[in-house]
């Protein structure tokens, strides 16, 4: 058994452990990130204690009128120093596809697939908190720009694949939101190869209800408002500049069309009984309010998925990488070391 030195003690390093639940209680405010108090029951698992330092996360900030008039991947680089943006091009069916990815850090690769109204900078929080102890990577694809073939469930996922062997290279533990969760278990099933381990955060790909059924060319703010404040468990935590983001891209004609699209391809590609061909180690991150992707999915993923466990977050809905962030950020870090066989137990004196 692999060992890791802590101060003058010497810490047996944990084991993966699939088929536990572990439920976190949010207790801080917003904009700190939160406070957690953590319970587990069925299988008994390692003990945590310690974690990570407090950061203040960059997601979770309101953004100034000039960052909202810089390039997301600037953005990124910004609220983490120390970051590079790279422009890449891949490979469209329809045509090529500009994507961005920043990335910092060094040690086991981490790869960041943000949801359908996601991009990079949410994941900017989580990565703030784990990148002295892995490489994160943060792919942005240009979701709501995709043409023809690309702008499907199927499309999306060939993109990614392509990026994680012809410029990746080696095995990475994919993190997905929403439809980036649905991505990643694309690419679990079909390359499983490129997969060292997965962590889901309110994936589709089983239950879903979609948010963009009657998506409107040039929705009122209002509408969008109101439904984007469905992914939060408290609708406080969205930023002013995403919704105006989300208002300029659907109000054209074609990022709308997009939009419903990949939301489209995504529900019709209901993954069922072949999730039980995913081996992988896989960790769920769910919020117990989301409504998009309710708890009864994550209850399907764990029954299907041989390999998984869970970690619920009470007061929390689809984007716990922005209302959850320090505890998502430490039960990443714990399922990374576990992977990498390294002990996170216990802290020297």
């Amino acid at each position: 058994m692999g060992q890791r030195t802590v101060g003058a003690s010497r810490v047996p390093a944990p084991k993966w452990e699939p088929r536990r639940t572990t439920r976190r209680m949010r207790l801080g405010g917003r904009g700190r990130g939160p406070r957690l108090a953590s319970k587990a029951w069925g299988l008994a698992g390692p003990a945590r204690s310690g974690g990570p330092a407090r950061v203040e996360p960059a997601a979770l900030t309101r953004a100034s009128a000039s960052e909202r008039n810089t390039a997301p991947a600037a953005r990124g680089v910004r609220a983490l120093p120390g970051a590079s943006a790279t422009p890449l091009a891949l490979d469209g069916l329809a045509a090529p596809v500009p994507a961005t990815l920043v990335e910092i850090g060094v040690g086991p690769p981490i790869v960041f697939l943000h949801g359908l109204v996601g991009l990079n900078e949410h994941w900017e929080g989580v990565v703030a908190l784990m990148h002295a102890r892995a490489r994160c990577l943060l792919l942005q694809i240009p979701l709501l720009d995709l043409r023809g073939e690309d702008c499907s469930i199927g499309g999306v996922t060939r993109l990614t694949t392509q990026y994680l062997r012809d410029h990746l290279r080696e095995p990475a533990v994919l993190v997905g939101n929403s439809f980036g969760g649905h991505v990643a278990l694309r690419v679990a099933l079909e390359q499983p190869e490129l997969v060292k381990g997965l962590v889901l955060a309110g994936s589709s790909g089983l239950i879903e209800r979609s948010m963009v059924r009657e998506v409107q060319i040039k929705p009122s703010k209002h509408w969008l408002r109101e439904k984007i404040g469905e992914l939060f468990y408290d609708p406080s935590h969205m930023r002013e500049a995403d919704l105006e983001r989300a208002h300029k891209e659907l109000s054209d004609r074609h990022g709308a069309r997009a939009m419903v699209r990949l939301s489209r391809t995504a529900r019709r590609n209901h993954l069922g009984e072949k999730i039980r061909n995913i081996h992988a180690p896989t960790l769920l991150i769910w919020g117990r309010e989301d409504v998009v992707t309710p708890p009864s999915a994550a209850e399907a993923f764990m029954h299907l998925l041989p390999n998984a466990r869970i970690e619920w977050f009470e007061r929390c809905g689809h984007v716990p990488m922005l209302e959850a962030t320090e505890g998502f950020a430490e039960a990443l870090g714990s399922f990374v070391d576990e992977l990498a066989g390294v002990g996170v137990e216990g802290r020297g004196r």
